[in-house]
């Protein structure tokens, strides 16, 4: 996690204001008249020397402020299957130590998640208690190890509004919840109490206020727990931009919509997810779109004059599909730069094709690769090489297949940060 960024509440954002409102901020104090008095009195007067010229002195010169910015990585689905965590097991075998590893799967990555300044994973399904017992499709309960993992590979916080958050009922959504909490990774989408899913997240990036929002279509015909009926944000158009412009009353100067929706295995947009983008992108309040769940990657757009990018595909995950592109994925890259009005809007966007290798039983050694630099590095395993030159050529026509590139899309060069 990147040193600066610091998620808030409404409650903790107000004791923050509150600390700031003395220290080092603060004037200096006047001198008093007494002070002033005596050193009148103590020190001689002497008399100004003329100007040599009639001329004005000039006003000295300020540079102008630089605008503020910060750039953020949005990556796809966390959805793990029994080879991850059976590589994440090997892992930590290798190195002597017992439990599981999930640090080494992401490693490749690292460099780029790191590179900028808010980092976020979308972590789709509940998390079990760290012996298990563990499970994947269709009811998913998998290891909590993985959030140190995606700690140590740089992320900052994580969405959490997804078919599966109700797949192990309340029981599995309060345990993730705490989990998250107990680990240290900020999250925002599902939520435990009333009072907190009606709080926007909100967190300070490079001296800038960010509010995430994260919303699902459903929860795969599972009901929502009666108990904890405001637990999963559903995706509601006019709620969304409610919910946005109550994260800009917040202090929210940036606000960015995850929506886990689409059409599974589809790498063009469909009906669904075209309506809720066009319907979202004409509030003022939204300045970015990102989606998951079709577990394949998908086109980037400017929508209402608002960036979108409709699918991220998955970070990590072992689904037995004969689809290719359900192992590969993109991390978006986007900067946002202050305008002389305040506002914020996107000043470069680009994205990261990644691949996922394959599980191999026996000798489980799951990775995400980062793809172009995994290409440039001569230790990559010749083997990879036509999977990788594949993942780049697909993966850049599915994010390109709207026409980004003439809108300023263009793939991260991750080995030139």
């Amino acid at each position: 996690m990147r040193l600066g960024v610091r998620g808030t509440t409404l409650a903790a954002l107000s004791l923050v204001l509150a600390a700031g409102c003395t220290g080092a901020d603060e004037p200096a104090a006047a001198p008093s008249p007494t002070a002033s008095a005596t050193n009148s009195a103590s020190t001689p007067t002497t008399e100004p020397t003329p100007r040599t010229s009639g001329e004005p002195t000039e006003p000295a010169e300020t540079e102008p402020a630089e605008p503020r910015s910060f750039s953020m990585a949005l990556s796809g689905d966390v959805l793990l299957h029994s080879g991850t965590w059976d590589t994440a097991r090997a892992d930590a075998a290798r190195q002597g130590e017992p439990g599981l590893d999930f640090a080494p799967m992401f490693a490749d990555v690292a460099p780029a998640i790191e590179s900028v300044d808010l980092a976020v994973c979308h972590q789709e399904t509940p998390l079990a208690e760290p012996a298990g017992p563990f499970s994947s499709y269709p009811i998913f309960s998998v290891p909590p190890q993985v959030v140190r993992g995606l700690l140590a590979t740089g992320y900052d916080a994580c969405s959490t509004a997804s078919n599966h958050s109700v797949d192990t009922g309340s029981e599995g959504l309060v345990r993730t919840i705490e989990t998250l909490d107990r680990l240290g990774m900020p999250h925002f989408g599902t939520a435990l109490t009333r009072v907190a899913s009606r709080t926007p997240y909100v967190t300070e990036v490079e001296g800038v206020q960010v509010g995430l929002l994260s919303y699902t279509y459903g929860t795969n015909g599972i009901p929502v727990p009666s108990d904890l009926p405001w637990s999963v944000p559903l995706i509601d158009p006019d709620q969304i931009v409610a919910d946005a412009a109550a994260a800009r009353r917040a202090g929210a100067e940036v606000v960015v919509v995850g929506l886990h929706f689409g059409t599974e295995y589809t790498t063009a947009p469909d009906a669904y997810q075209l309506e809720v983008v066009d319907q979202i992108t004409r509030s003022p309040d939204i300045d970015l779109v990102y989606g998951h769940h079709a577990h394949v990657p998908q086109p980037f757009d400017k929508v209402n004059g608002t960036w979108v990018a409709y699918g991220l595909g998955n970070f990590i995950a072992q689904q037995e599909t004969s689809i290719p592109d359900t192992y590969r994925g993109l991390t978006a890259r986007f900067e946002l730069t202050e305008a002389p009005s305040g506002q914020f809007n996107v000043s470069d966007a680009s994205y990261l094709p990644t691949m996922i290798t394959p599980y191999v039983s026996g000798n489980p050694r799951m990775r995400v690769l980062d793809a172009a630099a995994a290409l440039r590095d001569p230790a990559t395993d010749p083997g990879l090489l036509p999977a990788l030159r594949t993942t780049m050529a697909e993966v850049s026509a599915d994010a390109e297949s709207l026409g980004a590139p003439s809108l300023g899309l263009h793939l991260w060069r991750s080995w030139l940060n």
